[in-house]
């Protein structure tokens, strides 16, 4: 692929992206959809998946800032949940897949049956995060299909490792694929609390905000590779090191957060559409090679494995939920009640995604049926990006599941700021009565007290009336009113520019205050 193709690939996708945060339908369908009409237009490239490319320089970064902005509060609370997804689902999923497989296609044999369901088994991080964020779904739901999504590929991986060892006569039995799941999740939850603190550290003594961002971009693919380097699981080093920087994320400087958010928030964006978009080109490269599986025989395969897929996932996530409950009180007493919609929708929404693309094009051709397995691995990704992508939202308005208590989520945040701002100006009445602050003019004071006010009242506003003539709350008001003096700042310092009264490098610096005090103002307010 030269340059201009990867160029084309990132901007095409970018421009789809966008263009569906304008329609209803969610963006990871809308790029599959273009991906898969783009791939037959005549003189577009074949963008054939590399999992060499796609495990360690695609997947770290999106594993990372999934993880980073997941609470590992909410996680630890829900780790029950979690490991029956992450771990027993996808071990579940690669044997009733895989035996189902075996059963149906004539002359597969078991092995490499169990290699198709050990990659078919992970529903995939970047569809959960992006179906959490579209739907609002309650905060509890949204935690275990994230946190699910962050582990099972680290389960899927070794599986298939297990599985392809097999498959190719060099598998060393039931107690050496259990030496190996062990050796890929502890070895890889082992290097991530192992860097998980100095990288901390490192972080906290770094003053100079481009350094700290540069590397926060590298962080991810360190402890990637660190543990594969000792045949540990990736995937797993990075969660750990990606939620504990994320839970200490305040300990770092505020300059660093600001633009730390900004550039993971685009390299999110730019990853996740790329991504996507090259699960719809991979069309033609599937269909490439089918040899004697063509016609209705391998559309009957494609079918019927896609749905074992969903009703393994149903078989599993209904008996997880209240088995356990019935079981143990103590579960009962830690844990909040639920009823069946939880299930449904947990169990609707595994959708796969490109790790599974990724570990089906990384099968060694020698395998028999190689082809096989990534068509039927293509048209299982497609199937529930698409079947469950688009119906997850109508079936979650027919269940009528609580939507978040947004005025009790403000007015926790009030509160909370009301005990924050308390805290502040008790220490500001403390502050103001050393020697070495006495010089502070009263009226510099009086504006630390303003600012201080202005935050404690901005989320209290926001539960209050709206203005009749414009729909807007007070707080919208007050947003809208100080940009209007910021742009009217910011014409007459270009003014100034152009007059050759300042120059540009004063310019900068003086628009660059307008837009922190614009950042604050909006911050405020929201």
């Amino acid at each position: 692929m030269d340059v201009l193709q990867l160029v084309a690939l990132v901007a095409g996708s970018a421009a789809v992206a966008g263009l569906a945060r304008r329609t209803p339908v969610p963006a990871p369908l809308l790029l599959v959809a273009a991906g898969l009409a783009a791939s037959y237009v005549p003189g577009v490239p074949a963008y054939t998946l590399d999992p060499h490319i796609v495990l360690p320089l695609l997947l770290p970064p999106l594993l990372y800032t999934a993880s980073v902005d997941s609470s590992y509060l909410d996680l630890r609370a829900n780790i029950r949940p979690i490991a029956l997804l992450s771990v027993g689902y996808v071990l579940f999923a690669t044997v009733a897949v895989g035996y189902a497989a075996y059963l149906l296609v004539p002359g597969l044999s078991l092995p490499v049956a169990l290699v198709l369901g050990a990659v078919i088994a992970p529903p995939d991080a970047v569809a959960a995060t992006a179906v959490a964020r579209k739907l609002r779904l309650p905060n509890r739901l949204t935690t275990i299909l994230q946190g699910e999504s962050l582990v099972n590929d680290a389960t899927a991986i070794t599986a298939y490792k297990v599985a392809l060892a097999a498959a190719v006569g060099v598998s060393a039995g039931w107690a050496g694929g259990i030496a190996e799941f062990l050796l890929a999740s502890v070895g890889g939850i082992g290097v991530g609390l192992l860097l998980m603190v100095p990288i901390h550290q490192l972080r906290k003594r770094m003053r100079e905000p481009l350094l700290q961002n540069t590397l926060s971009l590298l962080i991810p693919f360190v402890a990637y590779a660190v543990a594969e380097r000792v045949h540990a699981s990736g995937v797993l080093a990075v969660v750990v090191v990606a939620l504990y920087l994320g839970h200490r994320n305040w300990q770092v400087d505020f300059a660093t957060r600001l633009q730390e958010e900004a550039v993971w928030k685009m390299v999110a964006f730019l990853l996740e559409s790329v991504v996507f978009a090259l699960i719809g080109l991979q069309l033609p490269v599937v269909l490439t090679g089918l040899g004697e599986y063509e016609g209705a025989a391998v559309a009957w395969y494609a079918v019927a494995v896609f749905v074992v897929v969903v009703a393994a996932r149903y078989v599993w996530v209904f008996p997880a939920t209240f088995v356990p409950r019935w079981m143990s009180p103590r579960i009962r007493e830690r844990e909040p009640e639920t009823d069946w919609k939880s299930p449904v929708i947990v169990g609707w929404a595994g959708m796969r995604g490109v790790v599974s693309l990724a570990i089906a094009f990384s099968v060694p051709i020698s395998v028999p049926h190689r082809n096989l397995i990534l068509f039927l691995t293509f048209t299982t990704v497609i199937g529930t990006l698409v079947v469950q992508g688009l119906t997850l939202p109508p079936l979650i308005k027919v269940l009528k599941l609580p939507p978040k208590d947004e005025r009790a989520e403000t007015l926790a945040e009030a509160q909370a700021q009301s005990e924050a701002s308390r805290a502040a100006e008790e220490r500001l009445a403390e502050l103001l009565e050393e020697p070495e602050n006495a010089t502070l003019p009263p009226p510099l004071a009086d504006r630390l007290r303003t600012v201080l006010e202005r935050r404690r009242n901005a989320v209290w506003e926001r539960l209050g009336e709206v203005n009749p003539l414009t729909g807007e709350s007070a707080d919208d008001i007050y947003r809208r009113l100080a940009g209007e003096m910021i742009e009217a700042e910011r014409e007459v310092f270009v003014a100034l520019r152009d007059g050759r009264r300042i120059d540009d490098e004063m310019m900068r610096a003086l628009l660059r205050r307008l837009d922190l005090e614009e950042a604050a103002a909006y911050r405020e307010s929201t």
